[in-house]
């Protein structure tokens, strides 16, 4: 069965952004809230989730759950993004924009691995 290039995209996207968790671990410290704990365990779970999710996105078995996955792990990094905006909100600016910008971005994320739920 051929499998939608858009589908080999996420599960990409995922992949490295997975990866890039555990080679640039301090970027995405640094956006997890104050009222998380352990942020440091919180970065290595998402990023493997991120991988996982994203083969197991590849797999006809387990696409379905990976796509539910991926919903939950975007609600769930979500505070991490809305604090990074609201740490940045120091007049306007270009970076100001592109993080006001990504919190809607996380919705079009959500429906696009929501047409994988079926």
């Amino acid at each position: 069965m051929n499998l939608p290039w858009h589908l080999y995209l996420m599960a990409f996207l995922y992949i490295i952004a997975g990866i890039n968790h555990f080679k640039n671990p301090g970027m995405y410290i640094r956006i997890i809230p104050p009222y998380f704990q352990n942020p440091k365990l919180l970065n290595s779970l998402s990023g493997a989730a991120e991988i996982i999710l994203g083969i197991l996105l590849t797999l006809p078995f387990s696409r379905v759950i990976a796509a539910w996955g991926i919903i939950a792990l975007l609600i769930a990094v979500f505070p991490a993004n809305w604090y990074m905006f609201q740490r940045s909100k120091k007049g306007f600016s270009l970076l100001n924009f592109i993080l006001l910008v990504r919190l809607p971005l996380q919705v079009a994320l959500i429906l696009w691995a929501y047409l994988y739920t079926r």
